[in-house]
């Protein structure tokens, strides 16, 4: 029996600047003995929900008809995540776009027809129900996936965590720094947040 294996991960990623002084006898040379370092850390964290963002795409000679079927299409695709049981709220239409396409033959200028795109995210909170979802908007007339993303709720109590960790391998390098050149550390003159993000996979196989 084929099975499919199912890789869903996130994390947050943090790093700082940091300049600390070098302890010395002579105050006025503390200035010209700084130590600068940076803290990084990563944050792995099991995600409690997930953002399906998704595109339907339509075109025909007539504007109005290429519309139409968009509209419909998109009302399965909605339809469908509401059978998920997602409320209207965790539902967000993005984006509506109209343009009329062209090719060129030489220097003639063939109309193609109209396009219209719209996209939609819709925000589910139990993960053990995406694949579902995700087949459900495929099937509804979805022609496009423009984004799965895996997120935590408490993303502020994560950061919190991922700065305290790159703050204290920030301090563990200069102190080890500042022993190998036989001094210690007088204090901090600046700490600078040098970056952070949030990142997160998806991906699944047969085997």
């Amino acid at each position: 029996m084929r099975r499919r294996l199912l890789l869903r991960t996130a994390g947050l990623s943090f790093a700082l600047f940091v300049v600390a002084l070098l302890a010395t006898p002579n105050a006025h040379a503390q200035e010209d003995r700084r130590i600068t370092v940076t803290g990084e850390a990563d944050v792995r964290v099991v995600p409690d929900e997930v953002v399906l963002t998704l595109g339907v795409e339509t075109d025909d000679l007539d504007l109005a008809a290429a519309k139409a079927q968009n509209d419909e299409r998109m009302s399965r695709v909605i339809a469908a995540g509401r059978d998920a049981g997602l409320p209207d709220n965790l539902i967000r239409t993005d984006y509506l776009g109209i343009e009329p396409r062209y090719d060129y033959d030489g220097r003639e200028r063939i109309f193609l027809g109209y396009w219209v795109q719209k996209s939609v995210s819709l925000t589910l909170r139990d993960i053990d129900a995406f694949e579902d979802l995700l087949s459900a908007v495929l099937e509804a007339g979805a022609n496009y996936v423009h984004g799965i993303q895996f997120r935590t709720t408490e993303l502020r109590l994560h950061r919190d965590r991922a700065r305290s960790l790159a703050l204290e391998a920030a301090r563990e390098k200069a102190e080890m720094m500042a022993a190998e050149l036989g001094h210690t550390l007088a204090g901090t003159v600046l700490i600078r947040e040098d970056r952070s993000g949030w990142w997160s996979s998806y991906g699944g196989w047969w085997g």
